[in-house]
């Protein structure tokens, strides 16, 4: 494909994410033939469209670092996509399902970063080195797709359902904890739904942050200073409803929440 081909299907996702509507995946009707690396491309042209309106890029995120999720997509590696300034909600904060498809909602560590990280080679050690702190945080997912079906090229041409994040006001040094050992607890309306621990993702989520610089060095990128990184879901994604009170409680880290609204 061309690029302009490549940003002929970003502008598709866009419309979809701005006004609000399911479309239908790209290799059903447009590329049925999209390979992951094409979706990249698109992916990039996505960032280029939003980047020149004027958006922030708060930092990378990760994705399918479950390795339950890793063998059902059968890859031997995440994906990653951006977060944009747009989409952060302040911790306590209103989230407003009209401004959204069908999200959903997982708990996870953000790893902010305090040095820049360039692979190849980047182990989980030298992630925590130069991390400055770790934060507890709530990823709303809302992939424009119909039903939330897609292939890996779709999702990852998509921004991997990127839509919204709240992040927690504590902030903790990562050498303070097992990051593996942290247990989380999301709930929705007082009743816990999901749990899990710091070694769903990866074993260790700072193994994702290794991953994602090492796969930005492949073309020529690397993880920056400043960054604010999501690691990759810890619990299951739940299906989001008006009026849900949604907490996520992380031992050590503190807890975020947000509430539902029309």
């Amino acid at each position: 494909m061309a690029t302009v081909e490549y940003k002929e299907i970003a502008k598709y996702l866009i419309a979809g994410e701005e006004e609000k509507r399911e479309v239908v995946k790209v290799t059903e009707n447009i590329k049925p033939d999209l390979s992951v690396e094409e979706g990249y491309l698109v992916q990039q042209e996505l960032v280029n469209i939003k980047l020149e309106e004027g958006r922030r890029i708060v930092g990378p995120k990760m994705g399918l670092t479950s390795k339950a999720k890793m063998q059902q997509m059968n890859v031997n590696e995440p994906i990653y996509g951006y977060v944009f300034d747009y989409m952060l909600i302040e911790n306590g904060g209103k989230v407003h399902l009209q401004d959204m498809i069908h999200p959903k909602v997982e708990a996870e560590i953000a790893f902010v970063i305090g040095e820049d990280i360039e692979g190849p080679n980047v182990t989980a050690a030298d992630v925590l080195s130069k991390t400055e702190y770790v934060i507890p945080a709530l990823e709303l997912i809302d992939s424009r797709y119909v039903n939330f079906q897609f292939t890996l090229p779709d999702v990852i041409a998509d921004n991997a359902s990127t839509s919204r994040v709240v992040f927690g006001t504590s902030f903790h040094k990562p050498d303070k904890f097992d990051l593996d050992l942290v247990g989380v607890t999301l709930s929705i309306n007082g009743e816990i739904m999901e749990l899990g621990a710091g070694a769903a993702v990866l074993g260790h989520p700072a193994e994702a942050i290794a991953m994602l610089a090492n796969m930005l060095s492949r073309k020529g990128e690397k993880v920056r200073k400043g960054d604010v990184i999501l690691s990759g879901a810890i619990t299951s994604a739940i299906l989001l409803e008006k009026g849900d009170v949604v907490t996520g409680r992380f031992d050590g880290l503190g807890e975020v929440s947000f509430v539902v609204t029309d």
